[in-house]
């Protein structure tokens, strides 16, 4: 179900992209492990899974430094996606 939900958003955001025409850009930012309050949320048996996962998680500001590189180009460029994740995530 994960899997299918982000190829959703991929779809749609590609979907949006048509619909506006070349007077909006769109730009799909995929991140993998983000250092976050979201692994605090586990608890029972899945908790030590997640907190060992989002050891190699990056800070929120690499994905930030993406996002600004985006928006950063000259109008006639739309980054499409972006997908950023820390270099030791498997999946």
């Amino acid at each position: 179900v994960y899997s299918g939900t982000k190829f959703a958003v991929s779809a749609i955001s590609e979907g949006l992209r048509h619909e506006v025409g070349e007077k909006v850009r769109v730009t799909s930012i995929e991140p993998g492990a983000v250092e976050s309050d979201l692994k605090f949320t586990t608890s029972g048996a899945a908790a030590e899974t997640v907190l060992d996962f989002y050891k190699q998680a990056i800070p929120a500001a690499s994905v930030a430094r993406a996002i600004a590189f985006a928006v950063e180009q000259p109008d006639d460029v739309d980054v499409n996606a972006i997908v950023i994740r820390p270099t030791a995530q498997q999946f």
